[in-house]
């Protein structure tokens, strides 16, 4: 299998990335650095385990064959969380296999491994999963033949291969067919939705790995499908009409969103480090809602694929901080997260203060995060944490923050900005009364 490459931010991507936004081309570069460190965690995981091995030369043979579809399935944002997992030894390294298995149903192309079955489940990542009869053993010898493609009904969705039409996959003695995105007896397909012209995320709520905290929710019905591809059409057209930076930004680095439970009736997001390219969220309320819930969520995402290349902060001291948005203190590499999320928060909220129904909470908005983030970014400066490059980068945050400083708002929004921020810290320094007094 192709080698995994040594990667070096340009100073271009570094720079454009520091003033809270990047583009299409410098969060390019951070994707290929993710694909790569993909690679590396899928080979430490196989030289670690034998049954393992079998796998990955089946998917070196596959990648002569169809490069893309075998890089789709290593990019797949559970692969690279089950190989992390793999090589911690808190994973079965042998789920290799249905990696490969994935990339030759995609691929159109015969292919036959052992691979684990465990309850009876086999998850083809990227695709969705089998369920087998009850009873089996955990592992068993698996076949995939390539099955011809069947005519396309309808608007194709952006993104999708062309290259195989699926395949019939044997796992035993039992025989299934899998079809990309449709379900079937004993299948169930992972859906994608469009987001925009040429592209589409993956709806992955069936791996094990989509997830690595414990709120993961279940399989969606096909009404909050409709309801999710809806929001993310609209979402697209916000982000095209408003942040278009943001919108290619969102269409490069972003290719699974990941159902999650939430008791309350505001809308839950998140990212982790271990799953780059998925975004975890509950149900969406809008386009609007969802717009900045990536343009949120990019941020982390493109700050977990940075610090992997460059080091910004010196490692945890023990030290905790004070952040405007969280009731509970935040570590310095934390801090400085939250500072470049909520810079894209107060950047997504400038664009919007002139709309006739939004532009007065628009306006609040952009002025609370905008100083929240700009002092903050005070705090990282003054810790003393940050190494020469983090201080780079968080000094040019800053000026980016200043400038938006001084960009006017309404008195009204000023003001209610402003109490917003101290109901906070009060509320804050109130639930710790040790540590102020």
């Amino acid at each position: 299998m192709r080698p995994a490459t040594t990667h070096r931010l340009s100073d271009a991507a570094f720079a454009a990335l520091a003033t809270g936004g990047g583009g299409a081309a410098a969060v390019a570069e951070l994707c290929a650095a993710q694909a790569s460190k993909h690679r590396l965690l899928v080979r430490l995981a196989a030289e670690e385990s034998g049954s393992a091995a079998r796998a990955y030369e089946a998917l070196a043979e596959l990648e002569a064959a169809a490069p893309e579809e075998v890089g789709r399935c290593l990019r797949h944002p559970a692969v690279g969380a089950w190989a992390l997992r793999a090589c911690q030894g808190r994973a079965d390294p042998g789920r290799l296999a249905a990696v490969a298995l994935a990339a030759a149903v995609r691929a159109g192309v015969a292919c036959r491994l052992e691979v684990p079955v465990p309850g009876g489940r086999l998850m083809l990542p990227s695709l969705g999963l089998l369920t087998l009869p009850p009873g089996g053993p955990d592992r068993l010898p698996a076949t995939v033949e390539p099955v011809p493609a069947e005519p396309v009904s309808g608007e194709p969705v952006p993104g999708e291969p062309v290259r195989g039409g699926g395949g019939e996959v044997r796992v035993g003695r039992h025989t299934f067919l899998v079809r990309p995105g449709r379900d079937g007896p004993g299948w169930q397909g992972l859906r994608r939705v469009p987001f925009g012209p040429d592209a589409a995320m993956t709806i992955d709520d069936l791996d094990p790995y989509r997830w690595p905290g414990g709120d993961a929710a279940g399989r969606l019905s096909e009404g909050r499908v409709r309801h999710w591809s809806a929001c993310l059409g609209q979402a697209w057209d916000v982000l095209q009409a408003r942040h278009r930076g943001v919108a290619g930004e969102v269409a490069t680095a972003v290719s699974a969103l990941t159902p999650i439970v939430t008791s309350s009736l505001e809308q839950r997001s998140a990212s982790a480090r271990g799953a780059f390219g998925a975004v975890a969220l509950s149900d969406p309320a809008d386009g609007t809602g969802l717009a900045l819930t990536l343009a949120h969520e990019l941020q982390h995402a493109k700050l977990y694929a940075l610090s992997d290349l460059v080091t910004l902060t010196a490692p945890d001291d023990g030290r905790r901080f004070y952040a405007p948005w969280r009731p509970d203190p935040r570590p310095l590499e934390g801090l400085l997260h939250g500072a470049y999320a909520h810079a894209g928060v107060a950047a997504f909220w400038r664009r919007h203060t002139a709309d006739p129904e939004r532009g007065r909470y628009a306006e609040v908005e952009f002025a609370r995060w905008r100083e929240a983030a700009y002092q903050v970014t005070g705090t990282l400066l003054d810790s003393g944490g940050l190494t020469e490059k983090g201080t780079h980068f968080v000094g040019t945050l800053r000026d980016t923050l200043a400038r938006w400083r001084g960009e006017p708002v309404s008195p009204a929004a000023a003001t209610q900005a402003r109490l917003r921020a101290e109901e906070h810290r009060t509320a804050w320094t109130a639930a710790r009364p040790s540590e102020t007094g």
